[in-house]
C-alpha cells in the first residue's frame, strides 16, 4: 500500500466521478498527504447505541440537530456529539482511506473519531465529535476538521463496500 500525495489526490478529485466531490475550496482543502473534510452539521445523541455480531440488534441513536447562530456558529459543551461533512466520498476498489482529527482541533481538546472508509463506499459521511476541554468548543459552519489519507491498493479488491451506510446523506 502507498499513501496518495497531494498530486494524485488532485488527479482523482477532477475525474468526471471525483474520489471526493462537493468540496468548498479544493486548493485549501487538499493537503499534502490528504483531503480535509469540512462541517455540515453537528448534532447531539438522544438515546442509547447497541451492536451485536450480525447487526440484527445494532440500534443507532436517535439524534437532534444543533442550529448555527446568526454568524455561523456553534457552542460545544463537554461531550460527545455527531457530524456530517459537506463532501461527498467516493471510493473506488482500488483505494482505501483513514481519517485522522486535524491537529488544530487537538490542540483545542477536541478530536473526531471515524472508522475506516471501505472500498466501494460512496456518501456524505457522518463521524463522532468529541470535545474533552472542559470550556468547550466553539466551531463554525465549514470548518475543516478532518484529514482523510487515501491509500492505494496493491490491486483492486473483488467485493466494495455494501452496507447500510452506502449512500449516505446524498
Amino acid at each position: 500500500m502507498t499513501m496518495l500525495s497531494r498530486d494524485e489526490l488532485r488527479e482523482r478529485t477532477d475525474r468526471e466521478s471525483p474520489l471526493v466531490g462537493n468540496m468548498i475550496d479544493k486548493d485549501t482543502q487538499l493537503q499534502p498527504n490528504s483531503v480535509e473534510l469540512t462541517l455540515r452539521s453537528v448534532e447531539t445523541l438522544n438515546g442509547p447505541g447497541a451492536i451485536d455480531f450480525d447487526n440484527s440488534q445494532r440500534q443507532i441513536p436517535d439524534s437532534e440537530n444543533i442550529e448555527f447562530d446568526a454568524e455561523g456558529w456553534i457552542m460545544l459543551a463537554p461531550g460527545t456529539y455527531k457530524v456530517t461533512f459537506n463532501e461527498i466520498v467516493d471510493i473506488p476498489l482500488d483505494l482505501a482511506a483513514i481519517a485522522r482529527p486535524r491537529s488544530s482541533l487537538l490542540r483545542c481538546g477536541v478530536t473526531v473519531e471515524s472508522a475506516v472508509w471501505d472500498s466501494g463506499y460512496k456518501g456524505r459521511s457522518e463521524s463522532m465529535l468529541v470535545v474533552h476541554n472542559p470550556y468547550g468548543f466553539r466551531v463554525k459552519r465549514n470548518a475543516r476538521l478532518l484529514q482523510l489519507v487515501f491509500y492505494s491498493l496493491h490491486g483492486e479488491v473483488s467485493q466494495g463496500y455494501s452496507g447500510r451506510y452506502q449512500n449516505e446523506n446524498i
